[in-house]
């Protein structure tokens, strides 16, 4: 019993915990971590692209520094490998969602034409090293093929960057300094194949002062590749067929060179005049208008003024053209965090529903105005409301001189006149003249626009309404007696509404009766019909009873027969 009961306690009971080993996380390929790995190998790439040429065609680099080099070597292998973990780490999207299952992932890693390439520049090469010795850097050319990483590197920084046409412009510039950077290598490779000081058009011989420091080499050799692909000219004239061959060469890279520049300089002038148009409107068609129309000096100054003030303080007026693009969502959600924080200030909006709030802000209108423009005059019909996001605003008398007030940022006016609210004695009337001192931005909120959202919001409007109601009581501008004469009119218009509805549903009760009484009418005419027609349909004609009197009694037989079978018959009834 004893051994049983053992077997059995230890059967029962649970597995010892296995540890659990930690595994690197997936990585989004549009995360921060993604994009930082890829800057990282922007250094052994460019470090390989530059170096490795350099040290193959200046045999005193490779020698003077080879410890150096050999660190740095393997420094990038070692990055090199590490990039190969990190793709094998790298979600994709499917369907819009990210795939992190590793197998999957991996799967199609080494499916793509990448994973052949990233094995294929860490191929062992080096071990040739035992054979040729150490100073054959050609060895490792094939460290190039990991180029398509630094593209993509560049790709994203250029979506990810604030000024997107500077990093093109220093990108452009990166890759004509690498082209000058080969091509000066390989001068000066062409010029120990061809033997140093042999002829003007190689490089010098170095028992020249000053032509035997390495440095001096790579100026000299940089500086005449320089001279060859700006077709500047200014060169020693070839005297070998090899000569000849390279400074052709250059010279269709030259050419070929200096369009892509030119390409790419105008894509990046097109691309910021097109941001410039998108952000600020053309001020050329209004400037030629003008002019045609004979506008007076002083009033085209002020338009003119008013544009450059736009583009010197990068004043934005039509952000809803420039967001148009996004998914609505978004685009409510960027215009929510530009501009959530002025609408909140609004008295009104206080207490909103925060879905109402991004509604009404996507509805917001910018607006400058220049110095001494009225935004409002005392009389006129308030159909929008103004929110001042920067500069002041002054209250002034029917002068336009006299201030009572000074309005600043962050301040509101004429939010009653957009609210339909009974009793108000300025009957939506602007009750103040309110003028810019200097250049302001407003945010505007039309009347039709607020409906427009409200509509959707029964509730917010009546606590709108209500708050509307108490800042008119606050300033003495509501009518109690004509505000309840008005509910008194709405609640007997709506009685009349509601009596007028009852008759139109009782005389629709009537008419529907009536349709009714006329249809079974003209059943019962046209079943009549139909009996008549089978009754006279066997009725002898005119003709018929003329020949049967000159036939005899015969025929009077046959016909009371027929007569009488027909009769017998008689019409069917209705179906």
């Amino acid at each position: 019993m004893s051994q049983d009961t053992k077997v059995k306690t230890t059967e029962s009971s649970p597995p010892a915990p296995s540890k659990t080993r930690k595994s690197l996380p997936v990585l989004d390929p549009s995360g921060d971590y993604y994009y930082w790995w890829l800057n990282t190998m922007v250094f052994p790439v460019m470090y390989n692209l530059i170096i490795l040429v350099c040290r193959a065609c200046f045999p005193d680099l490779q020698h003077g520094y080879l410890v150096a080099w050999l660190v740095l070597d393997y420094t990038s292998d070692l990055l090199y490998l590490l990039d190969i973990v990190v793709r094998f780490h790298t979600g994709f999207l499917e369907q819009g969602i990210l795939v992190v299952d590793k197998g999957r992932i991996s799967s199609r890693y080494v499916r793509t034409w990448s994973f052949l390439l990233d094995l294929a520049s860490l191929m062992p090469t080096d071990v040739v090293y035992l054979r040729l010795g150490p100073h054959t850097p050609t060895l490792r050319l094939n460290r190039f093929l990991r180029a398509p990483r630094l593209f993509e590197a560049f790709d994203r920084t250029e979506t990810r960057t604030a000024y997107p046409n500077a990093f093109r412009i220093a990108k452009l510039m990166l890759y004509i300094f690498v082209v000058i950077h080969w091509n000066s290598c390989l001068y000066f490779a062409l010029s120990l194949y061809l033997g140093l000081g042999r002829d003007a058009w190689v490089y010098p011989d170095p028992a020249q002062p000053g032509f035997e420091r390495l440095l001096r080499q790579y100026l000299y050799s940089f500086y005449f590749s320089t001279l060859i692909l700006t077709t500047v000219g200014d060169t020693p004239p070839p005297a070998r067929e090899e000569e000849y061959l390279f400074m052709v060469g250059d010279f269709l890279l030259a050419v070929m060179g200096f369009a892509t520049i030119m390409g790419s300089m105008s894509s990046v002038i097109y691309n910021m005049n097109t941001a410039d148009a998108a952000f600020y409107p053309d001020h050329g068609l209004v400037k030629k208008y003008m002019k045609l129309q004979h506008v007076n000096r002083k009033l085209e100054r002020r338009v003119i003024d008013w544009y450059q003030h736009l583009q010197i303080n990068k004043k934005i007026t039509n952000e809803i053209a420039i967001l148009q693009h996004l998914p609505e969502r978004l685009q409510a959600e960027v215009a929510v965090s530009v501009h959530l924080s002025t609408l909140s200030q609004v008295q009104i909006f206080q207490n909103c529903e925060a879905s109402l709030l991004e509604e009404l802000v996507l509805k917001l209108q910018p607006q400058t105005y220049s110095p001494g423009e009225y935004v409002c005059r005392k009389g006129d019909i308030g159909r929008e409301m103004y929110i001042i996001r920067e500069g002041q605003l002054a209250v002034v008398a029917d002068d336009g001189i006299t201030q009572y007030a000074v309005l600043g940022a962050g301040l509101y006016f004429g939010e009653i006149s957009i609210i339909s609210i009974k009793g108000n004695m300025s009957g939506n009337r602007r009750t103040a003249n309110i003028k810019s001192i200097g250049y302001s931005d407003l945010f505007c909120l039309s009347k039709e626009d607020l409906q427009e959202v409200l509509s959707e919001y029964p509730q917010a409007q009546t606590v709108m309404e209500e708050k509307g109601r108490e800042i008119l009581l606050k300033m003495n501008k509501l009518d109690m007696n004509a505000e309840a004469a008005e509910i008194a009119l709405q609640e007997a218009t709506e009685s009349r509404l509601r009596g007028l509805d009852q008759q139109l549903d009782d005389l629709q009760t009537k008419f529907a009766r009536l349709l009714a009484e006329l249809e079974s009418s003209a059943l019962k005419i046209a079943y009549r019909v139909e009996r008549l027609e089978w009754q006279t349909r066997e009725w002898p004609m005119p003709e018929d009873l003329a020949g049967a009197d000159d036939e005899g009694e015969p025929g009077e037989g046959t016909s009371k027969d027929e007569e009488g079978r027909a009769t017998q018959e008689g019409p069917p009834g209705p179906e």
